[in-house]
């Protein structure tokens, strides 16, 4: 069945995970996704590890979990753009595509002539889409930007860690490049906007998709907590700044969390846990009391938690309809019966072993489900097949590109 994206191709210059991550969505979504990288090294992060991938007699390959992670349903062909030739070679290929995505500094790509401006004349219909740490504009717009760096400047890592009066307190980055992530997801959305602008008006776009911005967005309800107090938020841990008891608690064997959203699931935790009196207590009887009041109420319950097993709290808390789930580690998660069920991991054939295990899309479509039809592709397997088939390079044409060092 075709993806609901079938019919478009994707020119994905980007590389490390933001650009990446959004080729994939579209790909997963049928799109011809052709990833062009850097003859001989290719993508930053086909060397990031170990973990690589094993082959079928247990040893490593040259292809990292980090890369396999964010490009599966694309092609790879290794085209060097900073020759002349390579630039022409992207730019005929531009003019059979629908999207652009590239994660080059600012200007970087105007001196071989693939910037927007310049790509536009080619293609007039063509969606560019820009990723950066600090946007096209603005006094930081010619710095490099990491996750990692502006998880901590956009004011996220201000909000994670333990709290001050806790053993280890101090900010905490987010265990995945969390803002890569939301930045791909974002930049997928405007992207998708644009061709529905495209379908309209006939007219491609520039979009101009920073980290910082999508990191300050995604400050949510705690940047709205800031705007509206002048306070700014302090870290919590594993507690909620407006909700409680929302957070970890110790058990007789692990721990459990507790996501207790209203009075009515209180008052349903309070019978479960043998304190009826906690609901009637002026303190803890409303959201509002219990999250002036947490330093008295969560001693009580951590008091009252580990007298039970993570699985004993979770058995009794979900009869009565209170939220509630155990800490998991990776292997407990892909063993969940849930997971299992949704399917989400999915095994794909690939040339250098037997499968890669790939963590399976969240899109689930009626119409047009999301397909798993390519492994993460080798470094420049598909180079000769899409030189030839899209831009019609005749077999002596490709061994001069090969000679010059183009492809």
């Amino acid at each position: 069945m075709p993806g609901a994206l079938s019919g478009l191709r994707v020119l994905d210059l980007s590389r490390v995970l933001a650009g990446p991550w959004a080729g994939q969505i579209f790909g997963d979504l049928g799109a011809d996704v052709i990833k062009v990288e850097r003859p001989g090294s290719g993508d930053d992060t086909r060397q990031w590890g170990p973990p690589f991938l094993q082959d079928v007699a247990g040893n490593p390959t040259a292809e990292s979990a980090y890369y396999l992670s964010a490009n599966r349903n694309k092609r790879s062909i290794t085209v060097d753009f900073t020759l002349a030739e390579g630039q022409r070679i992207i730019r005929e290929l531009v003019a059979q595509s629908d999207i652009v995505l590239e994660n080059f500094k600012v200007g970087g790509l105007a001196a071989y002539g693939l910037d927007y401006a310049s790509l536009k004349k080619v293609n007039p219909r063509l969606i560019y889409c820009s990723i950066t740490g600090f946007g096209q504009s603005g006094p930081y717009a010619q710095r490099a930007g990491y996750d990692f760096m502006i998880q901590a400047l956009g004011g996220l890592m201000s909000l994670t860690g333990r709290s001050e009066n806790e053993e280890g307190a101090g900010p905490v980055k987010v265990g995945v490049a969390l803002v890569d992530i939301l930045t791909g997801l974002y930049a997928t959305v405007a992207v998708l906007a644009a061709l529905q602008h495209r379908e309209k008006t006939g007219t491609g776009q520039y979009i101009d998709m920073a980290l910082l911005d999508v990191q300050v967005a995604c400050l949510a309800n705690q940047a709205m907590n800031y705007l509206i107090s002048g306070q700014s938020p302090r870290r919590l841990g594993n507690a909620h700044p407006n909700i409680v008891p929302y957070q970890d608690f110790p058990t007789a064997d692990s721990d459990i969390i507790l996501t207790i959203g209203n009075d009515s699931q209180f008052r349903k935790f309070c019978e479960v846990a043998g304190k009826m009196e906690w609901g009637q207590d002026i303190r803890f009887a409303t959201n509002q009391a219990r999250v002036k009041y947490r330093a008295e109420l969560i001693p009580l319950i951590r008091q009252v938690t580990v007298f039970k097993t993570t699985g004993e709290w979770i058995a009794l808390l979900e009869r009565v309809g209170v939220p509630c789930g155990p800490v998991n580690d990776l292997a407990q998660v892909f063993a969940d019966a849930q997971v299992l069920a949704r399917g989400l991991r999915v095994d794909l054939a690939h040339p250098l072993t037997e499968t890669v295990p790939q963590v399976a899309s969240p899109l689930r479509l009626s119409e047009t489900p999301v397909t798993y039809h390519r492994a993460p592709p080798l470094l420049g397997a598909h180079t000769k097949e899409i030189l030839t088939v899209l831009l019609g390079a005749s077999p002596e044409q490709l061994a001069a590109w090969q000679e010059m060092g183009v492809i």
